[in-house]
Order: C-alpha cells, then sequence, then structure tokens
C-alpha cells in the first residue's frame, strides 16, 4: 500500500483506475483518454509514459509525457511532483498542453530549466456542443476523405499545421510521424474536407480525439483563397453531424483566444465555452 504521498508510472495493472480518473472530465480529457482507451498504459503502445499522483494510496492525478506533457485532473500538489519528475528527466516533449491552472503551474515550474519556450498561449477556450445548430444547414459537399486520397488531403494538412503551430510538421523526421497520423484519421473516418471542382481541399477538419463519452476537433482549415466566402460555419456543421451521429454525444474543440473569426464561426454553429486550456510550444 502507498502511504502519504508520491508519483510513480502507472502500469498496464493500473488501466482501470486511470480510466477513473480520466472520466472525471471527458471533455478536458479526450486526447489522453482516446488514446489510454486504444493503447493501454504500455508505453511503447502509448506514445509515452503516465505518471499516477498517489494520495493516501489512492490515484488523484495524472501527467501523460509523451510528445505533449500534459496534466489531468492534477491538484496543485500532483503539479509539484510531477513538476519534480519532468525536471529530473529533461525535456522530451514538444508542447505542455492541459487546463489552464494546472498548465501555468507546471510551467512555472518547469520554465527555470526547461525554458525559454518558443511561444505561450495562455488562454485557448474549450468549448463544447452536444446538438446541431439549427440556423445553420450542414454543407453538403463535406465529406469523409478516403484512404486514397490522402496525397489530396497531406498539403492541407501541413498548410494547416504550419500556420496554427508555426513550424512545418514536416521538421525532423521529414514528416514520416505526421504522415502517419494523418492516415490514421483518414483511415479511421475521421478525416473531413471540401473538394473544389479540381480536387483541391477548401475545407478540411479532423476529429483527432474519440472517446464513447466525447469527441474533440482539431485541425479546422479553409484555404486562404476561398476565406470570408462562408464556409466555415457550414463546414463545421457537417463535421459536426457525422461526429454526434457516429463518434460521440459532445463534440468539443480548443481554440487560440486570438483567433477572433474562429471563435465567432464555433458560436455560431452552437459551441459554448466551458473552460480553458493553455499550451506551451517548444
Amino acid at each position: 500500500m502507498l502511504t502519504q504521498t508520491t508519483t510513480r508510472v502507472l502500469e498496464p495493472s493500473d488501466l482501470d483506475a486511470a480510466l477513473a480518473v480520466l472520466d472525471r472530465d471527458p471533455v478536458a480529457n479526450a486526447f489522453v483518454a482516446s488514446r489510454v482507451q486504444v493503447a493501454g498504459l504500455d508505453p511503447w503502445r502509448l506514445g509515452g509514459e503516465m505518471w499516477g499522483w498517489y494520495e493516501d494510496g489512492m490515484l488523484r492525478s495524472l501527467c501523460y509525457a509523451g510528445a505533449n506533457l500534459v496534466p489531468i485532473c492534477a491538484t496543485p500538489r500532483a503539479v509539484r511532483g510531477f513538476a519534480d519528475r519532468a525536471r529530473r528527466a529533461g525535456r522530451r516533449c514538444s508542447s505542455i498542453v492541459g487546463p489552464v491552472e494546472a498548465t501555468a503551474q507546471l510551467w512555472r515550474l518547469l520554465e527555470p530549466s526547461w525554458g525559454p519556450a518558443r511561444e505561450v498561449r495562455a488562454h485557448q477556450p474549450l468549448m463544447v456542443a452536444d446538438r446541431l445548430p439549427a440556423d445553420i444547414a450542414p454543407d453538403p459537399y463535406v465529406r469523409r476523405i478516403r484512404k486514397d486520397e490522402i496525397e489530396t488531403i497531406m498539403p492541407a494538412c501541413v498548410a494547416m499545421f504550419t500556420e496554427e503551430v508555426g513550424v512545418s510538421p514536416l521538421a525532423g523526421d521529414g514528416g514520416l510521424l505526421y504522415q502517419a497520423r494523418v492516415a490514421e484519421l483518414v483511415g479511421t473516418g475521421r478525416s473531413f474536407a471540401r473538394l473544389d471542382q479540381n480536387g483541391k481541399v477548401v475545407f478540411k477538419a479532423e476529429i483527432g480525439a474519440a472517446t464513447r463519452q466525447a469527441c474533440q476537433v482539431q485541425g479546422v482549415w479553409v484555404d486562404p483563397d476561398y476565406r470570408g466566402q462562408g464556409l466555415a460555419a457550414p463546414g463545421m456543421a457537417a463535421v459536426m453531424r457525422y461526429a454526434l451521429a457516429d463518434i460521440a454525444p459532445l463534440v468539443s474543440l480548443y481554440v487560440n483566444d486570438f483567433n477572433t473569426p474562429a471563435r465567432a464561426t464555433y458560436h455560431r454553429v452552437g459551441f459554448q465555452e466551458v473552460g480553458a486550456f493553455m499550451s506551451v510550444l517548444f
């Protein structure tokens, strides 16, 4: 029996306890929960370690330590424990992302040894919808991307990522991991787009995470040549229709607070703010 407080790397036998923590906030935890439900807690399959914070022998908080460092239901004491472990291990992630309070505290503790960050996005509204908008018809031309269309969708995905994050996803390993991720989303029917008459992607979005309780939309993008033409709201409504019908009863996303057009679009199609994330990019 573990007593007092401690952190440790979770093992496959800890799966039920970890899922119970993740279930406390299905919307905020959708990204990590979707990975754990598929891969379990084996670090090789999960793509990183899952750290657990125990108080009086009970698992209270989690932290996913992979390509992202993600605090989950993390109390202030848990964040201090996770920061100590992260500091000892050294930075291996490309970002820290999660609910504002825990992420801000984690970054304050890690910045002296991990800093400086390339960019800090201190407030990213977390939004959720559980029904289609009453006054915006889904774009009938938005559809699932087929497996033989990966080369069609890839340039749009690279353009979106580069515009959003500030670096190309093709840097480093030549894009192998990113291309595999895009192929995974296409293969599981979670990549959506509208193509013009020449076969060019003009709107796209993916459902990047999916659990039984909630799914998370990511990578929403309109080709710069088509912006201002009213494609985003009907396109989002179409993605929401697929998501609510086929994937989960709650559709979520998080958005940069400075992206005023995107926030307005999401409000128009019925998303409500339920919290906020923070991202620290390296």
